[in-house]
């Protein structure tokens, strides 16, 4: 294997469940092992389901821009000009009127600060992937790039100064957990992340781009790295990573620049 020198290149958290990024400089750990701020909110309906891209093609409409200090989401309806902007403590009752306007049924907004909304709520740290990773899927769709990649696979932390396929070296198999380091801060690997139905969508649209699945799983399993183990694949649909921590890594904070090293 060639000599590589991981470090962290980009941050992101999401802080509604299935709306826009926030691209950070550093995080901060919470006890769950979440990333403050990510997925801190969700938008549930009336029978408390998340309003989220798997249940809800309109979600790729819609624009929103976050001001992590002023506490504000603004939401616009994409192809309009009209941006609304709204504190997330005060203003919870008119983002909901907003956003029942553009999807036309009830719903309210759900906090949780000490977790968050992650999809794995079993291993719900930062999920990982590296830039090198992004370029290689780029490369398998001649219409796309990497900038549409990772916006469609809507990792935490990005990886640079490895190969391709380089985190999957942070899982191992099912009754092991793969210990390392960002940082000073101690992170488990548990397993592959499966990918639904919404990466195949184009994040502006919500598009389906012709054969992505059937596409991903064959690259996928004809890229597979020597170091994956191919066990934790029941099928290919999968890449990134998900993580926990223990308690003990809460208030640590990580940041770009910070190197990775595999315990």
């Amino acid at each position: 294997m060639s000599v590589v020198n991981p470090y962290v290149a980009k941050l992101f958290i999401y802080p509604i469940k299935s709306l826009d990024w926030v691209d950070c400089d550093r995080v901060t750990i919470l006890k769950s092992g979440a990333l403050q701020g990510d997925r801190t909110w969700a938008i549930v309906d009336a029978a408390g389901n998340f309003v989220n891209a798997k249940r809800h093609v309109k979600i790729h409409g819609l624009l929103s821009q976050f001001d992590l200090v002023a506490n504000t989401v603004s939401l616009q309806i994409k192809g309009t000009s009209n941006l609304e902007t709204f504190n997330l403590d005060t203003e919870q009752t008119a983002i909901c009127t907003w956003l029942e306007k553009y999807f036309g049924f009830p719903l309210r907004l759900q906090q949780d600060l000490t977790m968050g909304f992650p999809d794995d709520t079993i291993s719900p740290g930062a999920t990982i992937i590296s830039t090198a990773t992004l370029e290689a899927i780029a490369s398998w769709y001649p219409e796309l790039d990497i900038e549409s990649i990772r916006r469609r696979f809507r990792a935490n932390i990005e990886i640079a100064g490895v190969p391709a396929f380089w985190e999957d070296q942070l899982f191992s198999t099912a009754k092991e957990t793969v210990k390392f380091k960002i940082g000073a801060v101690e992170f488990m690997g548990v397993n592959p992340c499966q990918r639904c139905i919404v990466v195949s969508r184009d994040p502006d649209t919500g598009e389906v781009y012709p054969q992505f699945q059937k596409i991903f799983t064959t690259q996928r399993r004809e890229n597979l790295p020597q170091w994956t183990v191919k066990e934790r694949f029941n099928h290919f649909y999968c890449l990134a990573v998900n993580t926990k921590l223990s308690p003990t890594q809460a208030d640590k904070v990580i940041e770009i620049g910070d190197p990775v090293e595999i315990l």
